[in-house]
């Protein structure tokens, strides 16, 4: 334990000692002892140190998993959980600026973070409208939509899944049907197409992630998620697109500037 010296337990505290271990090496992750990436000291090396048995030290280690700081690797042991840069959701990331540059929201928003944006599991389909989603474009039953699935990922690891919306009376047969969508996103080819947005109503909540979500965002143990649907209206009032996103929680801060008006 040289390279890490850790406090020793404190015989008069009330707090249990799996938790007082786990004290001392989240607060070594958080004064930066420990950085991204760093192995916690074995089992057995804090075994010794502490003077417990093993399941109290897994016991530790389980709490600082749960609460997302670490991951561990089978075969090689703990480490300090690498996260990606914090994307800000701000309330401007989908100003037309951005779309005139030719720059989708995502890779706006990750650029100005210092981190690298990319894009997998693409998958373009259509389908009826779920009823749900219907309803947000107000379309007549059985209307068919064109569904764009994708998943966004930070220096190569996943952060958000989203799935879009358009109702095929738009969208078939446009580049937007295509896996590249071409610059600015399909934002940018709904105002080429004569839609020009006007604005974007958007509901968040949190919750914890269902397993397919914890399994395409690699998600650690007791990270929550952000669910968010937004719903785009043209200038003319109509809704030309719902989107349902899930994002990884310790990779973003909902930053909003609203008018006192």
């Amino acid at each position: 334990m040289a390279e890490l010296p850790l406090p020793e337990l404190d015989p008069l505290s009330d707090r249990a000692v799996f938790r007082q271990i786990a004290d001392h090496v989240r607060e070594a992750i958080e004064r930066g002892a420990l950085h991204e990436g760093d192995k916690i000291p074995s089992e057995a090396q804090l075994m010794q140190h502490y003077g417990v048995a093993r399941m109290t030290i897994r016991n530790a280690l389980q709490v600082l998993q749960s609460e997302g700081l670490t991951v561990a690797e089978h075969g090689r042991g703990v480490f300090v959980r690498s996260r990606p840069p914090v994307r800000r959701l701000a309330s401007d990331r989908f100003a037309r600026r951005h779309r005139e540059r030719g720059k989708a929201a995502f890779i706006v928003e990750t650029e100005e973070a210092g981190g690298k944006p990319s894009v997998d599991s693409i998958k373009v389909s259509e389908a009826a409208a779920p009823s749900d989603v219907a309803e947000r474009l107000e379309l007549a039953g059985g209307e068919h939509v064109i569904v764009r699935s994708r998943r966004y990922l930070i220096n190569g690891q996943p952060v958000e899944t989203a799935v879009s919306y358009l109702p095929s009376s738009i969208a078939q047969g446009t580049q937007i049907e295509q896996p590249d969508s071409g610059p600015g996103g399909i934002y940018a080819r709904l105002e080429e197409l004569g839609f020009r947005l006007d604005r974007f109503v958007e509901e968040i909540r949190s919750r914890m992630p269902f397993r397919e979500e914890v399994r395409a965002l690699k998600l650690a143990p007791g990270v929550p998620v952000f669910h968010l649907i937004r719903t785009a209206y043209a200038a003319d009032g109509r809704p030309v697109e719902v989107c349902d996103t899930v994002m990884s929680s310790d990779a973003y801060v909902l930053s909003y500037e609203l008018p006192a008006r």
